[in-house]
């Protein structure tokens, strides 16, 4: 059993050929659960709806930090609302992102802490996105008291010193197709390091294909280079390290 915390199943990349990718993941892979993101008005609404069409496919909702100038107090409203809908598990994608800097960076860091507090406020862990913004993005953490609902830190790009800031904050780590990644010495080290039990995998499909796909588009079965990887890195089956992440996963996500 194999659990892909991290897809964007309803990216126009996969219009012509979603079901069949889906079908793909379940029967040839062995993915059994997959939680897709939504991180804006559009994604949000797509990905509550294929959520409604699969019983193994639920859903997070959020305000990338790429969207973060677009995200109004109608949206954060919309979102808070959203925690009642039965296949919402997780807020987010939300965090900062400093490399493309889409949206001015005290922009991103106001929607980034509101979200935070939907999120004390009903409960729901957390999916962060942090790219060249590791400091801040712990900062935030700290000073929202984030480790009150913990999540996952989505595609760890961090080093062993911000792993272990975030393992305090009550934070898994998200690894994905980085991992297989030949040249990929910092994944490989966190994958080596990262406590078992606060451990997850993930494809951010149609992004970031892990070897030998590199550079072509991801897909959601794709997720089980990434624990073979892990495996082999760790020492363990493929059967042990997916039993480990898919129960890391109910736990954080609240699934049975």
């Amino acid at each position: 059993m194999l659990f892909d915390t991290h897809a964007h199943l309803n990216d126009p990349q996969f219009a012509d050929d979603r079901e069949q990718v889906i079908k793909r993941a379940r029967e040839e892979f062995g993915v059994d659960m997959i939680v897709n993101v939504g991180y804006n008005r559009e994604t949000i609404r797509t990905s509550l709806e294929l959520a409604e069409a699969h019983d193994f496919i639920y859903t997070a909702v959020g305000w990338h930090p790429h969207d973060a100038k677009d995200c109004t107090e109608q949206d954060l409203a919309w979102i808070r609302e959203l925690t009642q809908h039965p296949k919402v598990v997780a807020l987010g994608e939300m965090g900062l992102d400093y490399y493309w800097d889409n949206s001015p960076r005290e922009i991103q860091a106001d929607i980034f802490r509101k979200q935070i507090a939907i999120a004390r406020e009903t409960g729901y862990p957390i999916i962060i996105h942090d790219r060249d913004a590791h400091e801040d993005v712990v900062r935030i953490l700290k000073e929202e008291n984030a480790d009150e609902v913990g999540g996952v830190m989505h595609c760890f790009g961090g080093d062993p010193e911000i792993m272990e800031e975030c393992l305090k904050l009550n934070f898994m780590i998200g690894l994905g197709g980085p991992v297989t990644f030949k040249n990929a010495k910092l994944p490989k080290e966190i994958a080596r390091l990262v406590p078992l039990d606060r451990l997850l995998v993930e494809t951010d499909c149609p992004y970031l294909a892990p070897h030998p796909y590199r550079g072509k588009r991801n897909e959601t079965g794709y997720v089980r280079l990434v624990a073979e990887t892990i495996a082999e890195i760790r020492g363990l089956s493929l059967s042990e390290l997916a039993h480990v992440t898919s129960e890391n996963a109910k736990r954080l996500f609240k699934l049975s």
